[in-house]
């Protein structure tokens, strides 16, 4: 960058805040993920500084856009760093911990905050986006793609449900693609993420550090609306000088074919699945993330998908917090942890072996909230 001075403010070591200047005499405000070796996944820690900063940038007439971005070369942000929610479920198994709680409830109170976040927030979804990530870039207003994005709700690899916002953002998606994203992770480029609005801009991973020079030419004002027109127009301008054009999308392709695979009821669609050779198509690598996936959490993604469009935003967040926490207390979260990220055997023993062996009453009580209307830790959103 040459045209900006750069003035660090007060971080922590795995979040890093600093501020830019522009020629109008308004800032841009960054964040930075500062965990590479762990592709930036998120902990409390950061979850806190966050959410107290861009509180401050809030209210801070100086501040006329935030900007989110990762450390390093691999992606954003991997997803949560749920090691902690793990071993305090290990410890009282069955039980709501208050490790869970704190957890989910401030990734929810921040991932709310950038939703209605009065100024633009613009996230540079370069690389690996994935759970936690995700739920970071959904609030954004200017969600910008790379030719390296590479999207996902991967939580049916680890007995959750695509949560952070997923019951709100996967049912506004074409057709059944929300429910396919949910049951299959399936590996989005920057074309799939536009389709199904997730990312509505795309750049070159090259363009970060000119992007940036070239908006601290602009003249920013103390009007958010104006603020996020100018925005939207310039990275729209930006967008048509790209090198490297934004890749096709399968989604986008193949809705006939994700129709007729979603369709029906959960069963009919696992038994569909089940029993078709899909070794030589695109569908290979998604169908065996399924099949391998927790057959709790199949249960969790197709109730998320019934919810339709009917909640509000707040409704949804206040709804899979109780849903994340009961995953960590009586469904499969821990061993879906313990495989992928404690002992990486990637050999999960799932508490259920197929669709039909779940409980429906198991179903119905992690979907009920632990807590009542009055006493909710999300009362106040």
């Amino acid at each position: 960058m040459t045209t900006q001075t750069d003035k660090p403010i007060a971080n922590n070591n795995s979040v890093v805040f600093q501020t830019l200047g522009t020629v109008s005499g308004k800032q841009i405000g960054v964040v930075t993920l500062n965990v590479e070796k762990a592709i930036n996944s998120l902990n409390l820690e950061m979850v806190y500084a966050m959410t107290a900063q861009l509180k401050a940038w809030r209210e801070d007439d100086d501040i006329a856009l935030v900007m989110l971005d990762g450390a390093g070369d691999k992606g954003f942000c991997a997803g949560g760093d749920v090691r902690a929610i793990y071993h305090a479920s290990m410890m009282t198994p069955g039980e709501l911990t208050q490790d869970a709680v704190e957890f989910f409830e401030n990734e929810y109170q921040l991932d709310y905050l950038l939703h209605s976040f009065p100024k633009p927030v613009m996230v540079w979804g370069d690389g690996i986006v994935m759970g936690g990530g995700l739920g970071l870039m959904a609030g954004a207003s200017h969600r910008v793609l790379t030719e390296r994005s590479r999207i996902a709700m991967p939580e049916v690899t680890i007995g959750l449900y695509p949560d952070v916002g997923g019951s709100y953002f996967l049912n506004r998606m074409p057709g059944d693609t929300g429910l396919f994203l949910g049951l299959t992770a399936y590996n989005m480029n920057a074309g799939d993420a536009k389709f199904v609005n997730i990312g509505n801009h795309y750049l070159n991973s090259d363009d970060k550090e000119p992007m940036l020079d070239h908006l601290a030419t602009l003249s920013w004002s103390g009007d958010n609306d104006a603020n996020h027109e100018l925005l939207s127009q310039e990275l729209n301008l930006l967008e048509q000088r790209v090198a490297i054009s934004i890749p096709g999308s399968q989604l986008a392709e193949k809705q006939a074919e994700i129709a007729e695979l979603m369709s029906g009821s959960l069963s009919e669609i696992i038994e569909r699945v089940s029993h078709s050779d899909f070794s030589d198509t695109w569908l290979a690598r998604p169908i065996k993330t399924l099949l391998s996936g927790s057959p709790i959490s199949w249960h969790l993604i197709y109730r998320q998908a019934l919810l339709g469009t009917d909640l509000s935003l707040t409704d949804v967040f206040k709804f899979e917090l109780g849903l994340s926490v009961n995953c960590c207390a009586i469904g499969d979260f821990s061993e879906g942890v313990r495989a992928l990220l404690i002992d990486k055997d990637r050999m999960p023993n799932w508490r259920y072996q197929s669709v039909a062996d779940v409980p429906q009453d198991l179903i119905e009580k992690m979907t009920c909230s632990p807590w009542q209307t009055d006493n909710h830790p999300l009362k106040e959103m």
